[in-house]
């Protein structure tokens, strides 16, 4: 590095002893981390940067009291650091301040550092003019017009970072108003954009310092309190972990088990959402789970992890979120799930791979939509990170700068005559700006008034227009409307209104059979209706009662259709209809069965109810959502969905040699209505031993008996054998399994 005598003087007029200490220890600092990664021409193209910056950064302050030259060097470090050591994004970091001081034109850095750092410099510039006006109105739509100004998603990050420096620079500042104002935007607007691309450390810093400035005393709080416990928490976390490792080991999973204390501004979060001191917090504990196997193992091995996971701790369905199966629209894959430890403390466990782990923590192309943050039209922009990420032989930040960021470009901004911002899809129309202001000012829309022109509720919405809705209290919402709008909230709202219009018309229908009934003395089974009504062709009896309103169907006929049914099943002879039912746990524990590749010990399984495997079938397992293995017979009618959708959560699975348990097995029986034939058939299958009859359902029509039976059997050679008895009942025409 040059230390030239001039430069040293130089550096000095322009900060303090200690700033200046600060600057040169931290551009130290960043060469030794650009050495290796940066050749030496980007290196040297660098070291002009800084000295350029250390000549003419001039005022040496921001008007808040900032250093710029550290300010610049500290953004660039963090840059390097956090993200990727890229050269022409670090010379922009280190030359905007020279540039909106003045000191240099955009012509110049053109000229002598070429177009792309010029670019990323009038992105920057135009992001933090539109930053310097009031935001925290409306920071979502604020961040909508940041994107849409930014050329360059590279811009979206040093703004991110930039923010990150600017926070860890003002604790104690003596401008408390002003701090209070940079962490809100830090908070509401970076941290969720840094949440958005998967820069996680910077997003909880970002809280956790928004937390600090903003409400000090809680954040001071919760941090004495989690040191005082620091030792407690990490001796439950390794006693939890501990146990977790054998059976991970014994099952012959190579991985990395991490443990952590959620973050201060997330505790605090929790605290108030559920209205609980610390001690009370549902998952302060985060375990992650990182397993190196290969990519065609990633989900099967991710799946068994957890199934071992929730076969040691009760694990809570409703927490669990997988994905790994569907990832998420930005890439991010991981099963997550929530067991309660010992000492009845909710633990989170997170289950991914070694790749899945490097992809979520390098950022941008983490997960989109976690915790609430709702996402919007640059999903389909997001999905592509991952694969620059995957497939960036420059770095991904090199082939990022070529990819224009113009995702909100199907979307427009409207203003109110108040001048309150609004964004809608592109295609709106003057019925979305309505609904989007209030859902009666929509439902009560004539027109609007654009620009000072009168349009139609059809007119599209460009860019910048200022609107004023025309309203009627007469107006309301058409079925045609359907076809004008383009947003959901929109759609959803006017199919509310006129579903509401149809319930109104189906009591009327409804009130209307029922006066009917009345006056000829009927009254009306409702599960009989209802069959009656579906018989129609009605998926829904409101559709059904409606068109009764609008006297499309006559009551009459239709209680009339209602008399015959009954006196149908009056004349039928049926052989009656028995019902017997016998409930029982089917969670097993034992040995008869042998689950996994290396006969894992210990699993709790379920003999799944579609199929009823008993002994004997050829079987396989399924891992269930609650961690539980479900058994199916591999000629289950829903095997093959299973084997589609979810191949890597199928387990191997086989019967131990050890018998004993009796499992039910459904019966289908066909055969010709004769007085006694279900007697016989009973008779039959209480002589037998050990099989005994769980259900059995009958029915007659036309002649014809069709009776489900559901018997206890050992195994499928009792059940064959109890096939062929049943067959010799005089009328029995068939008898399958099903």
């Amino acid at each position: 590095m040059d230390n030239t005598k001039d430069n040293n003087d130089a550096l000095g007029t322009m900060m303090s002893r200690d700033e200046r200490r600060e600057f040169l220890k931290m551009r130290g600092e960043l060469l030794t981390l650009l050495e290796g990664r940066l050749d030496r021409d980007e290196i040297e193209t660098f070291r002009m940067f800084v000295r350029s910056m250390m000549r003419l950064d001039t005022p040496s302050h921001t008007a808040n009291g900032l250093c710029k030259a550290v300010l610049s060097i500290k953004v660039a470090h963090a840059f390097a650091s956090m993200i990727e050591p890229d050269r022409n994004i670090l010379l922009a970091i280190g030359m905007y301040q020279m540039l909106e001081d003045g000191l240099i034109d955009i012509l110049a850095i053109r000229r002598k550092w070429g177009e792309d750092v010029a670019g990323l410099l009038v992105g920057i510039s135009s992001v933090v003019r539109f930053s310097s006006k009031n935001n925290a109105v409306n920071q979502d739509n604020f961040r909508g017009l940041m994107l849409s100004l930014a050329d360059d998603i590279r811009v979206i990050i040093i703004m991110i970072v930039r923010s990150l420096v600017v926070m860890r620079s003002i604790n104690l500042h003596p401008d408390q108003e002003w701090v209070r104002n940079v962490a809100f935007e830090a908070n509401f607007l970076y941290a969720q954009l840094a949440h958005r691309l998967g820069l996680y450390k910077i997003k909880g810093e970002l809280e956790d310092l928004s937390l600090k400035y903003t409400n000090r005393e809680i954040y001071t709080s919760i941090a004495h309190k989690l040191n005082q416990t620091k030792r407690s928490r990490d001796e439950y976390i390794q006693a939890f972990i501990a146990p977790v490792r054998r059976k991970l080991e014994e099952a012959g999973l190579t991985f990395e088990i991490k443990g952590r204390t959620k973050s201060i501004s997330s505790i605090w979060n929790k605290m108030k959402k559920q209205k609980v001191d610390l001690p009370g917090i549902y998952d302060l504990f985060a375990i992650r789970v990182i397993i190196d196997t290969p990519r065609d193992r990633e989900k099967s091995d991710c799946w068994l992890a957890y199934s071992i996971l929730a076969d040691m701790y009760t694990a809570n369905p409703a927490r669990m979120r997988d994905w790994i199966t569907i990832p998420k629209s930005n890439g991010y894959e991981s099963l997550h799930a929530t067991v309660m430890g010992p000492d009845s403390k909710w633990v989170e466990v997170q289950f991914r791979t070694r790749r899945m782990d490097l992809v979520a923590e390098k950022g941008l192309a983490a997960h989109w939509r976690y915790k609430g943050v709702k996402g919007d039209s640059t999903d389909q922009w997001m999905a592509n990170i991952r694969d620059i990420l995957e497939t960036a032989d420059a770095g991904p930040m090199q082939l990022m700068k070529d990819m224009k960021m113009d995702v909100y470009g199907k979307e427009v901004f409207a203003f109110t005559p108040k001048g309150d911002l609004f964004r809608l899809s592109a295609g709106a129309t003057v019925l979305d700006f309505a609904f989007q202001i209030h859902s009666n000012v929509g439902a009560h829309c004539t027109g609007a008034v654009v620009n000072g022109q009168h349009k139609k509720i059809s007119y599209k919405i460009a860019n910048g227009d200022t609107v004023e809705i025309l309203t009627s209290s007469s107006q309301t919402p058409k079925a045609d409307w359907l076809q004008i709008v383009v947003s959901s909230k929109a759609r959803n709202k006017i199919k509310q209104t006129l579903n509401e219009e149809k319930l109104h018309k189906a009591d009327l229908g409804k009130e209307m059979l029922e006066r009917r009934a009345k006056n000829r003395k009927m009254e009306i089974d409702e599960a009989r209706m209802m069959k009656l009504i579906k018989k129609a062709g009605y998926k829904h009896a409101n559709d059904f009662f409606a068109d009764m309103a609008d006297e499309k169907i006559d009551p009459g006929k239709f209680l009339a259709s209602y008399t015959l049914d009954i006196s149908k099943e009056a004349t039928r002879v049926s052989a009656g209809e028995f019902q017997f039912h016998k409930e029982e746990d089917s969670t097993k524990s034992s040995d008869v069965m042998v689950i996994g590749e290396k006969s894992i010990n210990g699993l709790n399984y379920r003999f799944a109810k579609c199929c009823n495997p008993i002994y004997g079938d050829s079987v396989f397992g399924f891992i269930s959502s609650d961690g539980m293995v479900k058994i199916h017979k591999e000629g289950c009618p829903n095997a093959a969905n299973i084997r589609e959708r979810y191949p890597y959560r199928i387990i191997k699975a086989g019967w131990s040699g050890k018998t004993g348990d009796i499992l039910p097995a459904t019966l289908r029986i066909i055969g010709k209505d004769d007085i006694g034939i279900l007697a016989n058939i009973t008779s039959i299958i209480s002589k037998e031993n050990n099989v005994n009859m769980r259900n059995i359902t009958v029915d007659s029509h036309d002649g014809v008996f069709h009776g489900i039976l559901v018997v206890g059997v050992s195994g499928n050679a009792q059940l064959s054998a109890l096939v062929k008895k049943i067959k010799t009942v005089k009328g029995v025409k068939e008898v399958e399994r099903i």
